[in-house]
């Protein structure tokens, strides 16, 4: 039996795969696809239902990004968010124009009521809060449409045919600002696309081990093993797909925390995969000599990666597949479609133009992070391993700011180990979902006993998030972060200033580089 899907159609919004995220949350598998795919390519993946994402344009402005006008012929429901409303209201004969000064412009929190009589607000509250973030408005809808939802400001807030299936609205419902939003999104599916809801983790894991056993082969597979979360639940899935053709490598490349080289072979060098650890700490620091820009780090240690697993391949025997434990946010941030290039990822922009494999496997990709800890808990991996703190790939070498040495790299892990420390002995450990250290390229003065110091300020980074897209920084008791700073300046050579980070993501990433 074919698994029900939605479609999200991408026009390049800012949170357009918390659209994705939220439409599994309600038990209904998605896939996103760039705007422009072809229609025949849509119709062939038998959507129960589309959505058209937000996006940063104006709908009429020349190059704008467009999809088929075919898509509101497939028979099948439509929700438009945003530039995807106004993107059906222009392509069913309606209008969009600019907003005047003060009139039907909208950002942020916005009062709204809604038409009840809707399905898509069938059942909640006749007002709420939604979040809006648009300079342009509809000035006629298309024949066929009624207003469902409407603000001091504009009008048409929401649009409703219900003969035809289509809704659309200028306000974010996937946004948590939005009360009732994921209620929204559920109404549209179960309510409008008649949704049975079959997406769960136990039927994903079945279907990705029949994928990976399919392309596979009989061939053997290289996995690259960073002891991560994300690596290890690929392991662990590879593992049941493939058996003993799998060989795990583990590269320490002299770039992990303090001693977790060590405790990533304990973890994984007793169970049923061949398990193999290559010492490259030189050959990665050699590398990354006087090279300061963040991205050509990453791509040169994506490239080293490889070089390094193909030395791996030739020595094991003939390897067919190398496999990596790319995630969705990894994908979105490195750039798709009509999205922005945040920042690229080892193991996705970071790719060098020439891999002596026959192809990449990537079990995964499609996941996003709390989806990914589902996976592992369902092919039983230790919790402990499950909830392990993210850590990226390119390791502590994009947690120094400007040039990498052994001596920054000393100094990091020994503040970070601290930090780390501390927050467990606060028993805070949990109350973050991301936590680490940051060593600036920043030097300031201090007094170290009677002395005059120069030395570099680091930075401590702490975040609570739900999806790892959007972040706030955690609220960590004042004397643990004060406790925390005495130790590091005390102990740890090379630091004289300690500084907490309280910014959110957005505006910036979690991590600095």
């Amino acid at each position: 039996m074919q698994q029900e899907t939605v479609i999200v159609l991408d026009f390049g919004g800012q949170y357009n795969q918390l659209i994705a995220r939220r439409v599994r949350e309600c038990g209904v598998y998605c896939e996103v696809k760039p705007c422009a795919t072809p229609l025949e390519e849509l119709r062939a993946m038998s959507p129960i239902g589309l959505i058209l994402t937000g996006g940063p344009g104006s709908v009429y402005a020349p190059g704008a990004p467009g999809a088929d006008p075919g898509i509101f012929s497939l028979g099948v429901p439509v929700l438009g968010i945003c530039y995807g409303c106004q993107l059906m209201a222009q392509y069913l004969g309606g209008s969009v124009v600019a907003a005047e000064e003060d009139t039907a412009r909208e950002y942020g929190r916005t009062d709204t009521v809604f038409d009840t009589g809707c399905r898509l607000f069938a059942g909640l509250p006749g007002e709420g809060v939604t979040w809006m973030s648009h300079g342009d408005y509809m000035e006629r809808v298309p024949e066929g449409f009624r207003n469902a939802a409407h603000t001091a400001a504009c009008p048409n807030a929401a649009i409703a045919d219900e003969a035809r299936g289509f809704y659309g609205v200028q306000f974010h419902p996937e946004v948590n600002h939005t009360s009732h939003g994921t209620d929204m999104i559920r109404n549209f599916l179960y309510r409008a696309c008649r949704a049975a809801g079959d997406w769960s983790m136990g039927g994903y894991r079945e279907r990705a081990v029949e994928e990976i056993r399919r392309r596979a082969g009989d061939g053997r597979v290289l996995l690259a093993l960073s002891g991560g979360v994300d690596s290890s639940v690929a392991a662990a899935l590879l593992s049941e797909a493939v058996g003993d053709r799998l060989t795990a490598v583990f590269v320490d490349h002299g770039l992990l925390r303090k001693g977790e080289a060590e405790e990533v072979e304990r973890a994984f060098s007793g169970r049923e995969l061949n398990f193999v650890r290559v010492d490259a700490r030189d050959r990665f620091l050699v590398k990354l000599a006087g090279v300061t820009e963040p991205e050509r780090k990453r791509r040169i240690i994506g490239e080293e990666f490889i070089r390094v697993f193909e030395a791996e391949a030739k020595k094991t025997g003939a390897v067919d597949f190398l496999a990596q434990g790319t995630i969705y946010p990894d994908v979105i941030e490195s750039g798709a479609g009509d999205a922005a290039v945040i920042k690229s990822h080892h193991n996705v922009g970071g790719l060098p133009d020439c891999v002596d494999f026959r192809e990449i496997i990537e079990p995964r990709r499609m996941l996003f992070k709390d989806e990914v800890r589902q996976l592992g808990r369902e092919l039983g991996l230790p919790e402990s391993l499950v909830m392990r703190q993210p850590f990226p790939g390119p390791g502590l070498a994009i947690r120094i700011i400007g040039d990498v040495t052994e001596d920054k790299l000393g100094s990091l892990r020994e503040a970070d180990a601290i930090f780390r420390a501390e927050l467990a002995a606060a028993g805070l450990e949990e109350m973050p979902d991301q936590y680490f250290a940051v060593l600036t390229n920043t030097r300031s003065v201090g007094v170290m006993g009677d002395g005059r110091s120069y030395d570099y300020t680091l930075a401590l980074r702490a975040v609570q998030t739900s999806d790892f897209m959007t972040a706030g920084f955690s609220r960590v008791p004042w004397d643990t972060l004060e406790r925390v700073s005495t130790r590091i300046v005390n102990e740890v050579k090379g630091i004289n200033r300690v500084v907490y980070d309280i910014t959110s993501k957005p505006p910036a990433t979690i991590e600095w580089e």
